[in-house]
């Protein structure tokens, strides 16, 4: 099924954006994936060199966590009319001078986000992977730190689900808050399940 002709002529501006070409040491290649179809938003941090270099989001272990929280396959994953996928950052950002990757630059969301989000009028769950998107969407009412917001969870579904970002680092997290697994995770691959049928 084809999209609509305005989703199509956006998507090609964000593929040639060049806001902040400057800053960005591989260059511009901005990975989304939207669908005027999709069910479920997930709204992550920004690419990684894997996924830079793919062009396919979630194309690394991150992802294979996330698929897991979610109870999905790939297939079901990277199917446009169930999900789509939108970073805060479309592009790899580079490194931090300590290391790990830096922060989604803050020119993306203001300028994309909106924009895209009028044309998924479908979506009624959005995961919020991370402290980044949790500040642009919870805005003031999210919690004072990631902890805190997301054992808030029920305060903001069913619309938004914050979850920490499904990252190496997650796995200690999870083990130092085991509430996420028990409570949280069931509830989600269960309202995943219902969206998808």
């Amino acid at each position: 099924m084809p999209e609509p002709r305005a989703l199509t002529a956006l998507l090609k501006r964000v593929d040639a954006c060049r806001e902040c070409e400057a800053h960005l040491p591989l260059g511009p290649r901005p990975v989304v994936q939207v669908s005027s179809r999709a069910r479920i938003l997930i709204v992550g941090q920004a690419p990684g060199t894997a996924v830079h270099e793919s062009g396919v989001p979630w194309n690394d272990r991150s992802g294979d966590q996330l698929r897991s929280w979610l109870g999905v396959t790939r297939e079901q994953f990277y199917d446009p009319a169930m999900f789509a996928l939108m970073p805060m950052g479309f592009c790899y950002p580079g490194k931090r001078d300590k290391g790990g990757d830096a922060p989604p630059r803050p020119e993306c969301a203001p300028l994309w986000h909106a924009e895209l989000l009028k044309h998924m009028p479908r979506v009624e769950l959005t995961l919020l992977t991370g402290m980044y998107a949790q500040a642009h969407y919870l805005a003031d009412t999210r919690k004072r730190t990631l902890v805190e917001t997301v054992k808030a969870w029920r305060e903001f579904t069913p619309e938004y689900l914050p979850t920490p970002h499904p990252s190496w680092r997650s796995t200690n997290w999870m083990r130092r808050n085991p509430w996420f697994e028990a409570d949280v995770l069931p509830w989600l691959r269960k309202r995943v399940k219902t969206l998808l049928k």
